[in-house]
Parts: structure tokens; C-alpha cells; sequence
């Protein structure tokens, strides 16, 4: 539940938001895409993304915050912007999931390069909830690093009934499902 005097930001496909403020909930719905949840415990200083590919197949465009190198370096960048310390920062990572038929899994992709990336900058990965056939909605609180998902049913063909659910993988259990 939300209080009056907090503030939902949604964060769009191709986006991202920074926020020193107490009130802000960044949220924001994932199905293959992944949002990274970057924040600073000291500084108290968090931001997310919400990016839909690793990055440009033909190289065109690659600096489109759509694709996941350019949205991680803004993101970090801007949080160093505004107080937070690259040595500080922590991760908790969303989505990857796989919500189509067969073909190629844009979501293990994004998953794969997201951790790729972030092992490679130093940033830890606090807690994951990468995969599985779910949509999720995240709300994250940037100050205190608190995240909140909520999987959504996927509904099978004959929409009268869920579908079975594989579920998501998760590193440990420092995220919140409601």
C-alpha cells in the first residue's frame, strides 16, 4: 500500500530515474527486459533502469538507453552524479523472463549480460529475480534499497484458467513478493 505522501515514478521501456528522495517509488513492469536497481546505503541515493536488449545487433543507435551497455553506464553515472560512491553501490536485478513461444530467449540474454556487466564494474548483486515465464512489477524505494516484486499470471490460451508458472530464480531472499 502506498501512502499519500508517497510518489510512484514509473520507469518506461528504454528509461531510467535517480532519486535522493524519501517519497519516490520507482516501479516499473518487466516481462524479457531487465531493470537494475542500483543504489548507496551511505548516500542514500538509488536510481533503475528498465532496458530491452544487451545492445545494438548492428551497431547503429547503440548509445539508446533501450540496450543494456548505455543504460548501465547512465545509470551508474548519473548516481555518481549525485553523491553516490562506484565503491558503495549495491545491485538487485529483475525480469529476463521468457514470455513467448520458442525461438531465441531475449531474456536470458539480458540476464546474462546484466550480471556479466555488473561483475566486471565490481557491483555486487544483492538479490535476483531473473527468468521464469512470469511478468513481474517491481517498486523499488532508492534511498533504502527496499524492492518489492509482485509476479503477474500468465494466462494460457483458453484465458479461462492461470497457466502453470516456472518460477523465477532468486539468490536469496532479500526481496519482498507481495
Amino acid at each position: 500500500m502506498i501512502s499519500k505522501d508517497q510518489k510512484l515514478v514509473n520507469i518506461i521501456q528504454g528509461s531510467y530515474h535517480i532519486s535522493s528522495d524519501e517519497t519516490d517509488i520507482l516501479t516499473t513492469v518487466l516481462g524479457s527486459c531487465v531493470s537494475v536497481c542500483l543504489y548507496d546505503p551511505v548516500a542514500k541515493v538509488g536510481g533503475m533502469n528498465h532496458f530491452l536488449l544487451p545492445k545494438s545487433a548492428s551497431g547503429e543507435d547503440a548509445d539508446n538507453v533501450r540496450y543494456g551497455a548505455n543504460a548501465m553506464e547512465l545509470l551508474i553515472n548519473e548516481l555518481l552524479k549525485n553523491g553516490a560512491t562506484k565503491e558503495n553501490l549495491e545491485a538487485k536485478v529483475f525480469g529476463g523472463g521468457k514470455l513467448t513461444g520458442p525461438g531465441k530467449h531475449i531474456g536470458q540474454s539480458n540476464a546474462s549480460f546484466t550480471k556479466q556487466f555488473l561483475l566486471e564494474e565490481g557491483i555486487p548483486i544483492r538479490s535476483e529475480s531473473l527468468g521464469g515465464t512470469s511478468a513481474r512489477r517491481i517498486r523499488f524505494w532508492p534511498t533504502t534499497g527496499l524492492v518489492k516484486q509482485l509476479l503477474v499470471a500468465k494466462v494460457d490460451e483458453d484465458l479461462s484458467r492461470p497457466a502453470p508458472q516456472a518460477p523465477p530464480t532468486s539468490q536469496d531472499d532479500q526481496i519482498t513478493l507481495f
